[in-house]
């Protein structure tokens, strides 16, 4: 616990913190780069270049410095960053390099003194502890769970399928051709890929898009015009070819009982986690009504169109209500209504006191669709969804 004092001493240099704005952050990611260029082999550099790393961690440090009282208010933050960390195979060590960079950038962009320093290492060793305590615990259950392991493990590419004009499937078998732990059905994989094109050993998340099995995982990649590994995955790939996998990970999942109504929403590439919440949910023969919202663009990109039928035709309630924005003419027949997703078309359904939605797709997205939900009278607790970076949702 931190002593009076030093929570003092932090808030104090808090607004000077914040008027720096990300440029803090900037100068951070500069100098430790520059003095530990291994850990560019850790984080994810794409979006070090879009800005969205750096407005996150920005936007952690002031929440961390104005809740020093009240720890418990970021157990939810930490959550969800430590279930990523394992997907990177973050080591604890690590946390001396990020703590010995911070410090200094604090010390050489705003000159506050060794007292203020102090505060803040102080500051900066409390939560770094919490994360390492934490993401061993998650190292552990992910260890001694019936199929899983610690680390990265070598995966096998059986079956890649084209699901639409942008999106792959990639079904990946264990290459010691052992069993494979279960995950909660919204989690994501941690795919660890190293080419000789790439500058850098390369790591990202991309959801499972199937009920467990004990034999296989499948994930589905969106190909984005600047992306390394989803290009690479596109391009390269082939049935045969050997990646790294980081066990089964995330704090975003299904969880409800089967009396529980459930709204399954998602625009583009966000339905992958909901197609595994789909199939779970018909794995069990949910008794509850469920429905399946979903917003493409059009029909030749929107994907596992046909699986979505065919899985939610083996529950006893089940809908769906396809929006297209901009259809093709071989588009009739595919969707519901033309534009962006109006909830006012499933009114009924949102009268549902006890419904939960989960929503995945872009931010704008989500915090549009959020927003109807709101405004519809949906408490803010029934609405799950997941995003990584500087935005908010709800």
């Amino acid at each position: 616990m931190l002593d009076a004092q030093t929570i003092a001493t932090v808030k104090s240099t808090l607004p000077a913190v914040a008027a720096t704005g990300p440029a803090l952050t900037a100068y951070f990611y500069d100098r430790m780069f520059t003095h530990n260029p291994e850990l560019k082999d850790v984080f994810n550099m794409s979006n070090q270049r879009n800005g969205d790393q750096r407005q996150a961690l920005f936007d952690a440090i002031c929440a961390y410095g104005a809740n020093l009282e009240n720890l418990a208010a970021l157990l939810p933050a930490v959550e969800r960053i430590a279930q990523k960390h394992t997907s990177f195979s973050v080591k604890p060590e690590q946390y001396q390099i990020v703590g010995k960079h911070l410090l200094a950038t604090i010390d050489e962009m705003l000159h506050p003194g060794a007292e203020v320093l102090d505060a803040w290492a102080k500051a900066y060793g409390v939560l770094a502890n919490v994360f390492i305590q934490r993401e061993e615990e998650i190292y552990h259950e992910h260890e001694v769970k019936p199929g899983g392991w610690r680390g990265t493990r070598p995966f096998r590419i059986a079956e890649i399928g084209q699901q639409s004009e942008v999106i792959k499937s990639f079904t990946l078998m264990p290459v010691d051709g052992k069993a494979v732990a279960d995950f909660n059905p919204g989690q994501y994989l941690g795919i660890h890929v190293q080419d000789p094109d790439f500058a850098n050993h390369e790591i990202r998340q991309y959801s499972l898009t199937h009920a467990p099995n004990g034999q296989s995982y499948r994930i589905a990649v969106k190909r984005e015009a600047m992306g390394t590994v989803s290009g690479w995955l596109h391009a390269k790939a082939k049935v045969g070819d050997v990646v790294n996998l980081a066990a089964p990970a995330g704090d975003f999942f299904l969880q409800v009982d089967p009396a529980t109504p459930v709204t399954l929403i998602s625009a583009g590439v966000g339905l992958t986690p909901m197609l595994a919440m789909l199939h779970v949910l018909a794995k069990e023969q949910h008794q509850a009504p469920v429905s399946w919202l979903h917003a493409a663009e059009n029909g030749s990109l929107h994907a596992f169109a046909d699986e979505v039928v065919q899985t939610g035709a083996q529950l006893p309630h089940f809908s769906s209500h396809v929006w297209y924005r901009q259809p093709l003419a071989e588009d009739a027949g595919r969707f519901n209504e033309q534009g962006t997703m109006n909830l006012s078309t499933i009114a009924a359904d949102l009268a549902d006191a006890n419904r939960q939605y989960y929503l995945c797709g872009p931010v704008s997205f989500m915090q549009f669709v959020a927003r109807q939900l709101l405004d519809a009278g949906v408490p803010n607790q029934h609405i799950h969804y997941e995003v990584f970076g500087p935005h908010k949702v709800v």
